[in-house]
């Protein structure tokens, strides 16, 4: 068996997929996601300090 390593222009490709798509993609879309999880908390069960 003989596997493929990838090249380093291959590699140059994911990093920068990675650090600008996917990191920006998934940061927003975590932050988002807890917001809103905040958001419709505190619409069944009322403001902070209420």
């Amino acid at each position: 068996m003989s596997e493929e390593q990838p090249s380093k222009g291959d590699e140059l490709k994911l990093f920068i997929f990675l650090t600008v798509f996917l990191a920006p993609i998934l940061s927003i879309a975590i932050i988002g996601g807890y917001g809103f999880a905040v958001w419709m908390l505190q619409l069944l069960m009322g403001p902070p300090g209420v």
